[in-house]
């Protein structure tokens, strides 16, 4: 279930800007089984904007058996999408037992959210798919020694990153986060399939709730594809450290001289020992994302931290990749060098922004360009938008989000964008200086592009599936880039477009 906007509703949204929400009376008998002995400070009130569910006061309050109204309420205040909807919910004190008591007097149980059950068979499997791409990185360099084999799979592990980072975001935009509400398995098994009846009572529960069948094995395919990364980098550091002892006991000469057999500190093992503290870390936060039911500052932590991962790969595949090839830096002027540190800096603060309005589901909240909501400065408080560590759809003090406040994630990120873009584009321009970084221009430059076109696609469009996913990939896709011009390339003085050897008078 994803909330949508369409083009004829303005109205509507001008309407609930000034009107707020409507408040629904506790008069069903779901509603009065959930606040019974709570008395009205304890109430559970649903704040159903007009703008997306005009049906849920009338199914609440008559029409619907009882085990159904407390579906449909424990349905959305699962739903992540239930806040790009207009859907937000206030719980006093202690209400989520109450909605829990409530499910299970319904037959809905409920499940641990830490399982470790299944924790062999996920290491098992995550080694298994991981023999594919081992088997073809030694098979295709059999012969090409133990730097190249190491370039071949640290190329392959950043180009299957890169997919885990989409596949994470199709997880994300499909509402599949919660597709297993446990970790690391999906109701204590290694897959949906040994888990096929409790998702069918969940789904049955709830058919377009966090759970069903479609939603568990996106999110278990996500959690495959991470632990195969994993197995992958340890494979990759293991190599590294072995290849470093063995260059050790030949004379250390490899670890600090570039051609073939270094390029400095992007040939230093710690580079794939730090990926694989960082690859832990990530699946850390991977957990958090589960078991603290999409708390936004962890899911955006989560999407920086793919991110980050990237680009600590990035830098010992291009290292090693140029020691393969025998490459040396490109020399470029320091005032670039600084651009592009600066580009990165910007980038990763645009990417958390990004991050932010994706995970607050504030990307409708805007839904023209170049304006929003007919004018150039909508109405906007950047105190909710700026309240970092707080449940999705909620504020610090457990009051609802505003309208106002999702405006502002989202404008916010709009802001910034057009900053990044010009930083961006200027590196574009001045890579054109750099012949021996054509390949990175041309790469920097299609995905900015592509970034651009994607992002006014997720307004304009209403938010496209296709769009969402590749705006997600082009950010990650900058990142690497910027971090790949940086790794290959060093700092130097150059005269007429080319560098000054040493003892030359510039």
């Amino acid at each position: 279930m994803r909330g949508r906007l369409s083009g004829s509703q303005p109205s509507r949204i001008v309407s609930y800007q000034r009107h707020a929400a409507l408040k629904v009376a506790a008069t069903g008998p779901a509603w009065r089984a959930l606040c019974m002995g709570r008395g009205p400070a304890a109430g559970i009130w649903v704040h159903v904007l007009i703008l997306c569910r005009p049906g849920l006061r009338s199914n609440l309050a008559h029409g619907a058996e009882p085990s159904r109204q407390i579906a449909l309420i424990y349905e959305d205040l699962l739903s992540p999408t239930g806040c790009a909807c207009g859907i937000a919910f206030r719980l006093a004190r202690g209400p989520c037992r109450v909605v829990h008591a409530a499910l299970r007097r319904a037959g809905v149980s409920e499940q641990a959210l830490y399982d470790l059950a299944p924790v062999l068979e996920l290491m098992l499997l995550g080694l298994l798919l991981a023999l594919g791409p081992l088997a073809w990185v030694w098979l295709r360099n059999r012969s090409g020694g133990s730097l190249k084999r190491l370039q071949a799979l640290s190329v392959l592990t950043l180009f299957l990153t890169f997919d885990l980072v989409l596949f994470g975001a199709f997880t994300r935009l499909t509402d599949s986060g919660l597709g297993c509400p446990d970790w690391p398995g999906c109701y204590g098994s290694a897959s949906p399939m040994g888990a096929r009846a409790q998702i069918a009572e969940a789904q049955a529960a709830m058919p377009t709730g966090p759970v069903t069948h479609g939603k568990a094995w996106i999110e278990m395919v996500h959690r495959y594809l991470a632990t195969t990364v994993g197995v992958l980098i340890i494979a990759m550091t293991i190599m590294a450290w072995r290849r470093a002892r063995r260059l050790g006991r030949a004379g250390g000469a490899g670890a600090g001289r570039t051609g073939a057999e270094g390029t400095g500190g992007a040939l230093s093992p710690w580079w794939p020992t730090l990926a694989l503290f960082w690859v832990c870390l990530q699946g850390a936060f991977g957990a958090w994302t589960v078991t603290m039911k999409l708390f936004p500052a962890i899911v955006t932590l989560h999407l920086l931290g793919g991110t980050g991962l990237l680009a600590l790969l990035c830098v010992p595949a291009v290292g090693l990749s140029r020691a393969a090839s025998q490459q040396g830096a490109a020399v470029i002027s320091p005032a670039l060098r600084a651009g592009l540190w600066l580009g990165l800096a910007l980038l990763v603060l645009q990417v958390a922004l990004g991050g932010w309005v994706s995970t607050n589901y504030a990307v409708l909240a805007c839904s023209s360009f170049p304006t929003c909501q007919g004018s150039w400065w909508p109405a906007m408080d950047f105190s909710q938008a700026l309240q970092i560590w707080r449940p999705l759809g909620l504020l610090q003090d457990g009051s609802n989000i505003s309208f106002a406040g999702l405006t502002a994630i989202h404008y916010l990120h709009r802001l910034a964008a057009y900053v990044v873009v010009a930083a961006l584009a200027g590196l574009w321009w001045r890579l054109g200086e750099v012949p021996a970084l054509a390949s990175q221009r041309r790469v920097l430059g299609a995905f900015l592009v592509l970034q651009v076109l994607t992002g006014l696609s997720n307004v304009v469009l209403d938010w496209p599936l296709v769009a969402a996913v590749l705006h997600t990939g082009g950010a990650a896709a900058l990142v690497t880039v910027i971090v790949w011009c940086l790794a290959a390339s060093r700092p130097g003085a150059l005269r007429d477009g080319l560098p000054v050897a040493r003892g030359e008078i510039a």
